[in-house]
């Protein structure tokens, strides 16, 4: 009775597969492409892990530069789209680090001479010793400081580069109010301004030799508003007394980044 039950379960589960027209071959190959399919899949999701891992990596080498990215959180959806997505943005950031890169190495000369090159508000800034530029409550350069700058305008124009970018100076002061000359600037303000138009000027004489173009150069006046040290010590207020020369992002730059900030915002959003 048992073999003969088996017989004609067997018998019905052949009758099956024949009338729903597929054979056990076709079974096999439909399996197959199962299979095949899940490794794709996992290859992908592998590559997209990877390149996930990239981008990360490249994000926080731009935020070690002092690059401020909003951070980017992935959402589900299709995983080539994802994964194109992932590969396009860390592209982005790898162009973004190499200009960032290439124009530190142009101005790395700068640090020969004390100077500090780095990365602040998404711009490279050469960063200047107030101190070494005018003496106390003045804006008159120093002799020193007419030097330093001498050295700055001829790294510049050695570098048709350099010479042609845009640049702001902006002047800083620490948060000690301004006291013998409070008639001729009357605050911080003026004089961290008057500070910056000094500098301005002497880089663009082209009768002394220096020529950098003038309209590509402007002056800006801080104050003690974007310190770099936390002004509660001697050395920390010297820190702030400073003028920086901001070299301003050109045309492909800033659609690089505004490009970036602006994927980041809609797949985030």
């Amino acid at each position: 009775m048992s073999l003969v039950l088996a017989f004609g379960l067997t018998g019905s589960a052949s009758l099956g597969s024949v009338g729903c027209g597929h054979s056990e071959g076709e079974w096999r190959a439909q399996l197959a492409r199962y299979a095949d399919l899940g490794q794709r899949y996992q290859d992908q999701q592998a590559e997209l892990d990877k390149t996930r891992a990239e981008l990360e990596r490249l994000k926080g080498e731009l935020q070690r530069m002092g690059v401020d990215l909003q951070s980017e959180q992935s959402k589900s959806g299709d995983l080539q789209k994802l994964l194109e997505e992932a590969k396009e943005k860390a592209a982005l950031l790898e162009r973004v680090k190499a200009r960032f890169e290439a124009l530190r190495k142009k101005l790395q000369a700068l640090t020969e001479f004390g100077l500090e090159v780095r990365i602040r508000h998404n711009k490279m800034v050469i960063s200047l010793p107030g101190d070494v530029l005018f003496r106390s409550g003045s804006a008159k350069l120093s002799k020193t400081g007419e030097d330093v700058l001498a050295k700055v305008a001829k790294v510049l124009m050695s570098d048709a580069t350099l010479a042609e970018r845009y640049y702001q100076v902006a002047g800083h002061t620490d948060n000690q109010p301004v006291v013998r000359t409070v008639e001729e600037f009357k605050d911080n303000w003026g004089l961290s301004l008057m500070r910056a138009r000094e500098v301005l000027l002497y880089l663009t004489q082209v009768e002394a030799g220096r020529g950098l173009p003038i309209n590509h150069w402007s002056a800006a006046g801080y104050a003690d508003t974007d310190p770099v040290a936390a002004n509660t010590t001697p050395e920390s207020r010297r820190q702030n007394r400073r003028v920086e020369l901001v070299v301003q992002p050109d045309v492909e730059e800033m659609l690089d980044l505004k490009s970036l900030i602006d994927k980041t915002a809609k797949s985030s959003g």
